[in-house]
């Protein structure tokens, strides 16, 4: 593991699941996935990389019922903890780079993850996503025009703010943006400053 993996899996990433874990927060990110998707999409298998305990997961399951949901996690406590919540998901405790499958899915979510990876190996990841995915992939994390490093409850080297949604598309020409927006911190429903970029997989 690298720098930032150990630091995710370790104590600082348990701490994080507590001040997660709260039914205020799903409310909020119900709200922004429901407005993400309130078009009609066709999606039947999701997999998140990156999934703590499943928050995000659990919003997506109320929009696509009859998906499939796939859960990458490299904390163990909060596969664990997801793993009670829906038995019923395939979750994996690995992290995104080690993570192995054949499988393609219809929607590849990354949310407040990209901002965490080490940018020496954000290519090895976006490849990971991109050879995921076989229709849409879901992108929603702090961004800057430009890359910045950024101390993180003063930690150096862990938060890293770029235009992931433009490197990806600029490395694959057949993703088309198809959707974008910004979540406000003081909306009605905040789920912190986030934008959201949906990406669509040309043939």
């Amino acid at each position: 593991m690298n720098e930032q993996e150990k630091f995710w899996s370790g104590k600082f990433g348990n701490d994080y699941i507590s001040r997660n874990n709260s039914k205020k927060l799903q409310i909020n990110n119900n709200y922004f996935f429901k407005k993400i998707f309130q078009k009609k999409y066709r999606i039947n298998s999701i997999i998140e990389l990156g999934s703590n305990i499943g928050n995000n997961l659990l919003s997506l399951e109320k929009l696509f019922k009859k998906s499939s949901f796939t859960a990458v996690e490299l904390n163990f406590k909060a596969c664990n903890i997801l793993r009670k919540k829906r038995p019923n998901f395939d979750i994996v405790n690995n992290t995104i780079l080690n993570f192995k499958t054949k499988k393609k899915f219809n929607l590849v979510l990354c949310k407040g993850v990209l901002i965490h990876v080490n940018p020496n190996q954000l290519k090895k990841v976006y490849e990971k996503i991109y050879n995921l995915s076989n229709k849409y992939i879901l992108l929603a994390e702090y961004f800057s025009p430009s890359p910045e490093r950024i101390k993180y409850r003063n930690h150096k080297n862990k938060l890293f703010k770029r235009d992931f949604a433009l490197e990806i598309m600029q490395k694959y020409k057949k993703l088309k943006l198809i959707d974008y927006g910004f979540v406000y911190h003081q909306d009605k429903f905040p789920v912190d400053n986030i934008n959201w970029f949906l990406l669509k997989k040309t043939k």
